[in-house]
C-alpha cells in the first residue's frame, strides 16, 4: 500500500467555508508540509491544479532540493499545453530530482476555468483530445519520434533530445468517471484515480476500468483519493469532523453550490448525487462527506479511531485500490497525526 500527501497550494487552515485561522499558501508553509511528508515516510505528494492554486510544476520543482525520496504527482493538462512541451519538461523535472516525478494527467471539469484557458472544448471532445495528447505523449517517452496528426493536435517530427526519457518513465494518473474518461483511462494510464465514494461504487468503477484496459490488453492499477479525520477516539473524530464546518453557513453552501452547477464533471455530479441523497452526511460507514459541502472535487473523509480508519483503508485495498493520496486540515498537522497513527496499522513502507 501507498500513501501519499496533499500540498494545499491554494491555502489551508482549521475550518472550511471560512477565512478564520486560514493559512496562504506561503512557500515557507508549503515547504514545512512537504519535508513534515517526506521525513514521516509518505511515499508521494499530490499537488492541485487550477485557478485558485500556484503553478503545481513551479511548486514541485521549488522542493526538488528540499526533499530526499518524496515524490512529486503534478498534473498536465491537455489543451493548455502541448504534448511535447510538457514531456520536456517531465525529463527535466525527473533528471533533476532523480526520478521523483509522477504525471496526473487532468482534462478538466469546468468549462469555465476551461475557457479562461484558452479551451473551448465540450466535455468528451476535452477526453478526445487527452487521448491524442497522450498518444503523442508516450511515443515521446519510449524515445521515439512523433508524427502525429488528429482532430486537435499535429506535432511533426516531434521527439526528446534533452535527457533520456527511458531512464525515468513517469508514472502516469489519471481521473474520471464518464465513459470518455474510462476510454481514456483504459488506453493509455497507469494508474486509474477514484475520489472517495463507498466501497460497492469504488467496486463498480474498477471491474469497468479493467474490463475496458483489458479489450486493449492493458492492465491498470488503482488510487483513491480521501480526506482522512483520524483521533484517538471514535468520538474525537467525529467531534472534530463537525468542527471542521462549524462556520459553514448558508452563504457559503449557495456558493458552493452555483460553482458545482457549471462544472460538466461526471466525477462531481457523482460527489453532489453521494451527497444528497443520503440522510446524512454519513453516506458509508465511517465516510463522510461534509467537506463536499463546500469544497469541489475530493469530497469525502474517512472519520475514525484508528483501527476503524485503517480497517476502512483496507477494505478499499481488497477491492484492488494499492494507492491512498490522502489529507487533512490543517495539512501539516493531519501530515504527523495520519503518519503516527494510521501508518503503525497498515502495510506500507513505513510500517
Amino acid at each position: 500500500m501507498e500513501c501519499f500527501w496533499f500540498l494545499p497550494t491554494f491555502g489551508d487552515g482549521r475550518f472550511l467555508g471560512t477565512s478564520k485561522q486560514a493559512r496562504d499558501s506561503s512557500y515557507p508553509y508549503l515547504l514545512q508540509v512537504a519535508q513534515a511528508a517526506d521525513q514521516l515516510g509518505y511515499e508521494g505528494m499530490l499537488l492541485p491544479t487550477g485557478r485558485t492554486c500556484d503553478d503545481a510544476w513551479i511548486a514541485a520543482s521549488s522542493l526538488i532540493s528540499s526533499t530526499s525520496r518524496l515524490k512529486f504527482l503534478v498534473a498536465v493538462r491537455p489543451g493548455v499545453i502541448s504534448p511535447t512541451v510538457s514531456a520536456h519538461m517531465a525529463v527535466t523535472f525527473n533528471r533533476y530530482s532523480g526520478g521523483r516525478l509522477l504525471v496526473n494527467i487532468v482534462a478538466g471539469g469546468d468549462p469555465e476555468e476551461s475557457r479562461g484557458d484558452g479551451v473551448f472544448l465540450t466535455h468528451d471532445e476535452r477526453y478526445e483530445a487527452t487521448s491524442e495528447f497522450l498518444t503523442v505523449w508516450r511515443t515521446l517517452m519510449a524515445g521515439d519520434m512523433s508524427n502525429f496528426q488528429g482532430k486537435y493536435l499535429r506535432v511533426e517530427g516531434a521527439h526528446l533530445d534533452s535527457g533520456n526519457p527511458l531512464l525515468y518513465p513517469p508514472t502516469l494518473y489519471f481521473g474520471g468517471s464518464s465513459a470518455a474518461a474510462l476510454d481514456v483511462a483504459a488506453r493509455h494510464v497507469d494508474v486509474y484515480l477514484t475520489w472517495g465514494e463507498p466501497p460497492s461504487l469504488v467496486k463498480e468503477k474498477i471491474a469497468a476500468v479493467k474490463n475496458a484496459a483489458g479489450k486493449f490488453g492493458r492492465t491498470i492499477r488503482f488510487g483513491i483519493r480521501l480526506h482522512v479525520i483520524v483521533r484517538e477516539t471514535t468520538e474525537k473524530a467525529w467531534e472534530a469532523a463537525n468542527s471542521l464546518i462549524r462556520y459553514v453557513d448558508e452563504k457559503a453552501l449557495s456558493v458552493a453550490q452555483q460553482q458545482y452547477s457549471r462544472f460538466d464533471s461526471e466525477g462531481q455530479r457523482r460527489m453532489n448525487e453521494l451527497r444528497s441523497s443520503s440522510q446524512t452526511l454519513e453516506v458509508s460507514p465511517n465516510l463522510w462527506a461534509g467537506i463536499g459541502l463546500v469544497r469541489k472535487g475530493a469530497g469525502t473523509a474517512l472519520v475514525g479511531d484508528p483501527e476503524t480508519v485503517s480497517q476502512r483503508m483496507l477494505e478499499y485495498a481488497a477491492l484492488g485500490i494499492d494507492t491512498f493520496i490522502l489529507s487533512g486540515y490543517p495539512h501539516l498537522e493531519e501530515a504527523y497525526r495520519v503518519a503516527e497513527l494510521l501508518f503503525p496499522l497498515l502495510p506500507t513502507r513505513s510500517s
